[in-house]
């Protein structure tokens, strides 16, 4: 299980006895990290680098209309099948990372039988259709509209969220504000509280990881009632883009869900 006593560590609260360990003589576990909307696999570097120098297979994937697959619609199905070529053939356990649209995306998948054995979820508890959904998605194609102008202004936007360093890994892979309207109407059909249920009727061990100003904790309780048996880790001072935003803290999280 994800459990273990809780210590404070600078930037965040994690629940860590220490820090992560490698598998030993056994198989590596392999960790799929999945972005968010309008980024791609780059927004990872930093977690890739602190989980191959601990010892995991890092594979960070990028998703349909995303990075090096941005000329294929955005799916859940086309999603999902991202997932299942991720974690085919891996040696050892699978544990799947996945923030905002990643981890709405990683729920989805696995909720309908995907092969992990442990699912850690970020900056995902708002239900999709709302009206802030809506309106993000009204806000996508305003911003589609200006053409070359839409990149530019996310990037900018990103300095503003997470700093240069990390604005810089998000724009590594490439921007796709140009398809981003198309994937958040896919997004729709998501249904992320049956899929946590889900999950909690399977018995597969779930971590959310979150930011303490992260604006979509909007249906948090519903999700802590929908999996009484998650654990759930703060990090302080975090906005939504939290890995991003305290990559420290975030590592730190992830190297102790990784390690439990």
């Amino acid at each position: 299980m994800l459990r273990s006593g809780p210590r404070r560590i600078p930037g965040g609260t994690v629940a860590a006895p220490e820090d992560a360990r490698r598998d030993g003589a056994g198989p590596r576990t392999r960790v799929v990290l999945v972005h968010g909307v309008r980024t791609s696999a780059t927004m990872w570097r930093r977690q890739v680098e602190l989980l191959t120098a601990r010892g995991y297979e890092a594979v960070a994937v990028d998703l349909p209309g995303h990075g090096t697959r941005r000329d294929v619609p955005f799916t859940l199905e086309s999603a999902r099948a991202v997932l299942d070529d991720a974690v085919a053939g891996a040696p050892g356990r699978v544990v799947v990372v996945g923030l905002s649209l990643g981890g709405y995306v990683t729920l989805h998948w696995a909720a309908r039988g995907g092969a992990c054995d442990a699912v850690v979820v970020s900056s995902c508890t708002a239900r999709p259709g709302g009206a802030a959904h809506r309106g993000f998605i009204a806000l996508s194609r305003a911003i589609a509209a200006t053409g070359g102008g839409a990149d530019l202004l996310s990037d900018r936007a990103a300095r503003l969220a997470v700093g240069a360093a990390s604005a810089l890994d998000v724009a590594a892979g490439g921007l796709a504000s140009a398809g981003q309207a198309t994937t958040l109407r896919a997004v729709l059909a998501a249904d992320p509280l049956a899929d946590v249920a889900a999950l909690e009727e399977r018995g597969l061990p779930l971590r959310f990881v979150i930011g303490e100003w992260d604006h979509f904790r909007l249906d948090e309780r519903s999700f802590r009632a929908a999996a009484p048996s998650a654990t759930w880790v703060l990090v302080r001072r975090a906005n939504h883009l939290v890995s991003l935003h305290r990559p420290r803290a975030y590592g730190r999280a992830l190297l102790d869900a990784l390690s439990a």
